[in-house]
C-alpha cells in the first residue's frame, strides 16, 4: 500500500479552529454504505438517519489537561505533554527532547518540577513530577489541542474538547467523533428507540501520528488501554439478537470493539486490555454496523479505518465533495454517518 494514496487536498481554510458555536450545529454528511450519493444534513438532525433498536456504542475517557510548560536551569522553555494520569512516573512527549538529558531537572512555570527519568524515541520520555500528575493538572494543565488548529488551548476548550459522558481520566487526545452530542440529543435518541452504551480507551498520540511506510508494513500500531464493560457487552449481544445495528461513535470506539470481538464472533468479550490493532484495507468489521466519525486527516489510520466500510475511492470521493462543499475538518468539524 502506497500512503500517496490516500492523499486527498485540504484548502487550510476547511480545518475548524474552533468548534460550532453549538454542539449539535456541526454539519452532518451521511455516506450510505450500501451505495449511492452522499446525503447532507446537520448533525442534531443524526436521529432521522437512525433506526429505532439502532445502538450507539462511545468512548467516555476523558481527556487530561495534560499540556505542561516548564524551563531548563538554562532558562529555556520546554513543553510536556502527559500521556497518562499516573501516579508515578508517567511517559510524556517532551519538546525540544533533543536538549535534554536523564536526570534533568525541569521547573514547571506554575510551580513544581519535573525530573527526565528516561528517553524514548518519537521525542517521548519518562519523567516524575514531584506531586500527582492529576493534581498538577488540575492547577496548571492546558487542555491538549492538536497542533493542527494553530493556537493554544483556552477556557472554552476546557467543556468543548471533551464530550458531555467523559468519565475515566486518561486522554491524551479527545474521542472527536463524540463532541457533537448533548445531554439532550441523547435523551431524544432514547425517547425514538436507540440506545446508549459505552466503552473506555484511553487515546493517546500515536493515533494521530502520521503513519510511516514500516508502520503500514508491520500491520500493527500503537497500544492503546482500553475497556469493554459486562454491560456494553450484553447491550451488544442484545442488539444483534433483535436484529439491530451497532454504531461506533468515532474510530476509538470501532478499534475498541473489534479488539475485543473474537475472529468469527459478533459480539466483544468484556475486560480491559492493550490494543495495537490496525484496521486498514481489507478488513471486515465483526462487532460495528455503522460508524459516526469526523473528517480526518491524510494518510492516516483513521482513514483507512473509515474506508473498509466503503472502499477508499468513496471515501475520497466525499471527503473532495465535502471539501468543495464548505465542510470543517478535523477535531472541530463536521461529522460523517456511515450507514
Amino acid at each position: 500500500m502506497d500512503l500517496s494514496d490516500w492523499d486527498y487536498d485540504l484548502p487550510a481554510d476547511r480545518i475548524a479552529r474552533r468548534p460550532a458555536p453549538e454542539r449539535t450545529g456541526s454539519r452532518l454528511l451521511v455516506l450510505p454504505r450500501a451505495g449511492g450519493a452522499p446525503v447532507h444534513g446537520q448533525f442534531a438532525d443524526i436521529g432521522e438517519h437512525l433506526q429505532p433498536g439502532d445502538l450507539l456504542v462511545a468512548n467516555d475517557t476523558r481527556v487530561m489537561a495534560a499540556r505542561l510548560h516548564a524551563r531548563r536551569a538554562t532558562g529555556g522553555r520546554v513543553e510536556l505533554l502527559l500521556l497518562e494520569p499516573g501516579p508515578g512516573p508517567v511517559r510524556a512527549l517532551v519538546r525540544p527532547a533533543r536538549k535534554l538529558s536523564v536526570g534533568d531537572v525541569l521547573e514547571l512555570e506554575g510551580g513544581g518540577t519535573v525530573t527526565l527519568q528516561a528517553r524514548h524515541e518519537g521525542g517521548e520520555a519518562t519523567v516524575v513530577l514531584d506531586r500527582p500528575p492529576v493534581e498538577v493538572m488540575a492547577d496548571q494543565g492546558e487542555m491538549p489541542l492538536p497542533p493542527y488548529l494553530g493556537r493554544a488551548a483556552d477556557a472554552a476548550d476546557t467543556e468543548r474538547y471533551q464530550t458531555v459522558y467523559a468519565g475515566p481520566l486518561g486522554a491524551a487526545a479527545a474521542p472527536t467523533a463524540g463532541l457533537h452530542f448533548t445531554g439532550e440529543l441523547l435523551d431524544s435518541l432514547r425517547e425514538r428507540g436507540i440506545g446508549f452504551a459505552t466503552i473506555t480507551l484511553h487515546v493517546g498520540l500515536g493515533t494521530f501520528r502520521p503513519l510511516r511506510p514500516e508502520d503500514v508494513a508491520a500491520g500493527r500500531l500503537h497500544a492503546e488501554w482500553f475497556a469493554v464493560p459486562q454491560a456494553t457487552a450484553q447491550a451488544v449481544a442484545e442488539t444483534r439478537g433483535a436484529g439491530g445495528r451497532v454504531v461506533a461513535v468515532g474510530t476509538t470506539s470501532a478499534r475498541a470493539l473489534e479488539s475485543a470481538t473474537p475472529e468469527g464472533a459478533r459480539v466483544p468479550e468484556p475486560g480491559a486490555r492493550q490494543t495495537d490493532l490496525f484496521i486498514q484495507p481489507p478488513y471486515a468489521f465483526r462487532a460495528l454496523d455503522t460508524l459516526i466519525t469526523n473528517f480526518h486527516l491524510p494518510r492516516s489510520s483513521l482513514l483507512m479505518l473509515v474506508s473498509c466500510l466503503v472502499g477508499r475511492e468513496r471515501l475520497l470521493d466525499a471527503y473532495r465533495e465535502a471539501v468543495a462543499r464548505g465542510y470543517r475538518f478535523y477535531s472541530y468539524g463536521d461529522a460523517m454517518l456511515i450507514a
